[in-house]
């Protein structure tokens, strides 16, 4: 729709009273779009120079000039000659078009030249330390106020207000214009994008799936037969335990499929919704990360292969993984922390008082003085059958593997002989879209789940439709939150948070020892600003692994040394970053955790924050640190495991059976 519309030229078949066209045509007329890049014009007599140039730069961050010649006929041998911030260039008949990266660091004049013709553009560069102002506010009034919607709006809001104030707008100017460009913008442009999208029909259709198996009783049925070897809290939360290590291809598929078949199980022990949530999030990422054969794998490759392209190591990226694993400290000793947490029957700090008031009172939100009511169940008792649950989730599992193996199979790779089975399966796997896998397995799951409630019989088209539909709607809240952390992820890419954080630790003239330790925290703090782990991997292997090899050159350390500092380092990105996402209110794996559980999102991050900060602390002291001076992992693991088994003992308190 043309945004220069005029009032006369909107419809008035709408039905809408005049003040509200008034008001759309305002917002049309007014709005700023998508803006991303300014595109101006110098005439010349042999053509005309197109100049896109970023809509707003950023200090110590080069911007891309784009500088490109539209000839006119009789131009065909000949050449333009121009200056670019006083630079010479020439645009010919061979290159029309050149790239220019210019960095803003105060004030000045974008200037462009050809003989006599000039163009200039004042430029205010943002200061790349507001980059941090957006996320932080978002985190920090998410934990205030325990409401992520209006923390996100007002963290994106603030990040906005920001780009167009140095757009050399007005305060209350910016303010507006970056209220319109949260929705025309950030948020179009995450629920535009084709992995977000999906993201969120997966998670709609495993919602439609749930709750039809809730409705023709599979659920039930699953509740009565895991309810023999689930006898008890610690049982339940046990076998919860092993269904997200079981489940370690795909950190997704495991919090949704986990939290949603345990929920009903863990509802009847009276486990609260808070620790299942835990367990969920906490068997997620951390199996995912370090198993060889997941849908992580091919990104962490192709992460590490940018970082060592110019470095003298001889090895595969593979192998640079597997030998890394011996320092993925944090990963490993989560899942054993939360092992050991269930096994002594103990918690401590939120998550002590939110098992309490559930081993209490029963599944309820924090708040409430009656208990949440059960849902409605519309089957007859005796439809409670398990196979009605259990099938179509078997679909969804292993429907997934099969996707994963269908979209990455590559027959020469499998025909090589020169690589071991489990390298052909990394790379199968690695190569794969996991995407698409995991849409055509929710498909067939909720397909499977209609097709067995209509042939027995349970209910009849109308009622399954409807169930459908309400599973459909569940999904709203939590999508919502994701389009937004989505949206603030956006924002920080574009003030380029992470290079402000890795900027500020880089100029820090550090020994080679403390690299990894530094990097641990460091990817801790990126993807807890950004809300992504993957993201963070992308930005910090590039980066920190040239710098950590080069660091330990310009050092002396034989290369023996400098391997194995290497190797902790690659590590220790994958586990701060799974650190950092386990901690964050604004990533989307937790918030995945939250929905599955049917938690509050902010009780969630509010009752596993001290676990993860206790854990990531003695991945410090326990592992990267201690590893970094030489200790061999096969001591480290032990003696750090035996250790918080003695801090849950002193600092845990035993819960009501």
């Amino acid at each position: 729709m043309d945004q220069q519309k005029s009032l006369r030229q909107l419809p008035d078949t709408m039905g809408f009273p005049n003040a509200l066209l008034i008001i759309l045509a305002m917002f049309l007329f007014l709005s700023p779009g998508m803006y991303g890049r300014k595109l101006d014009t110098l005439t010349l007599e042999k053509g005309m120079i197109l100049i896109s140039s970023p809509d707003f730069f950023v200090t110590q961050i080069p911007g891309e000039v784009r500088v490109a010649l539209e000839p006119f006929d009789d131009l065909v041998n000949d050449s333009v000659s121009l200056h670019i911030m006083g630079e010479p260039m020439y645009l010919s008949a061979n290159t029309w078009e050149t790239v220019f990266p210019i960095t803003f660091d105060e004030a000045s004049e974008l200037k462009v030249s050809s003989g006599k013709e000039v163009y200039t553009r004042f430029i205010t560069p943002v200061p790349l330390w507001l980059s941090i102002l957006p996320p932080l506010i978002a985190i920090v009034l998410a934990l205030i106020v325990k409401e992520v919607f209006s923390a996100l709006f007002i963290g994106i809001l603030a990040g906005t207000t920001i780009l167009f104030f140095y757009q050399q707008h007005n305060l209350f100017e910016s303010v507006f214009l970056g209220l319109l460009s949260i929705i025309d913008t950030y948020i179009l442009q995450s629920v535009l994008d084709s992995g977000h999208v999906s993201i969120i029909l997966f998670s709609m259709l495993i919602g439609g799936m749930v709750s039809i198996i809730t409705a023709n009783g599979g659920m039930q049925g699953i509740v009565n037969y895991l309810s023999k070897f689930a006898s008890n809290a610690r049982n339940g939360q046990l076998v919860t335990w092993l269904m997200g290590i079981t489940l370690f291809f795909d950190d997704y598929a495991n919090t949704l499929v986990v939290g949603n078949t345990m929920r009903p199980v863990t509802d009847k022990l009276r486990i609260s919704r808070e620790k299942l949530a835990y367990i969920v999030d906490s068997t997620a990422a951390p199996i995912a990360a370090i198993a060889f054969v997941t849908t992580w794998i091919g990104a962490e490759l192709s992460y590490i292969q940018n970082g060592i392209d110019t470095l003298p190591i001889d090895e595969s990226p593979y192998n640079i993984f597997i030998s890394s694993l011996q320092y993925s400290f944090y990963p490993i000793y989560t899942l054993v922390f939360v092992a050991m947490l269930i096994w002594s029957g103990k918690d401590f700090g939120p998550m002590f008082k939110a098992e309490v008031r559930t081993r209490k009172h029963g599944i309820k939100s924090p708040g409430e003085e009656e208990c949440v009511p059960e849902e409605k169940q519309v089957f007859k008792p005796s439809a409670a059958r398990w196979y009605n649950a259990a099938i179509p989730v078997m679909i969804v599992v292993f429907g997934t593997i099969a996707g994963l193996f269908y979209t990455g199979w590559d027959q020469a790779t499998w025909q090589n002989n020169d690589i071991t089975f489990s390298a052909r399966l990394s790379a199968t796997i690695g190569n794969s879209d996991s995407y698409l896998a995991l849409l055509w397995s929710s498909l067939g799951g909720v397909l499977v789940a209609v097709g067995l409630t209509l042939s027995q019989r349970i209910l009849n088209l109308k009622d399954t439709m409807e169930s459908l539909i309400e599973g459909l709607k569940s999904m709203l809240t939590a999508i919502m939150i994701l389009i937004l952390a989505w949206s603030i992820a956006l924002i920080t890419e574009h003030m380029h948070t992470a290079e402000f954080i890795s900027i500020s630790v880089s100029e820090m003239n550090l020994s080679p020892v403390v690299i990894p330790t530094i990097t641990f925290i460091l990817g801790a703090l990126v993807a807890f600003s950004t809300g992504s782990s993957w993201g963070t991997m992308a930005i910090l292997y590039p980066l920190i692994l040239p710098a950590s090899w080069l660091l330990g050159e310009l050092h002396g350390l034989p290369y023996a040394e400098n391997i194995e500092i290497f190797y902790n380092v690659v590590a220790s990105v994958l586990a701060g970053s799974v650190l950092g996402d386990h901690c964050s209110p604004i990533s989307d794996t937790t918030i995945l955790s939250s929905l599955s559980s049917s938690c509050n999102h902010i009780e969630h991050v509010r009752t596993q924050l001290p676990y993860a900060l206790i854990v990531g602390f003695f991945a410090i002291i326990g592992g990267v640190l201690p590893a970094a001076y030489g200790i061999p992992f096969y001591i480290l693991f032990p003696l750090t495991i035996l250790i918080m088994f003695f801090t849950i003992k002193g600092l845990g308190k035993k819960l009501p059976v």
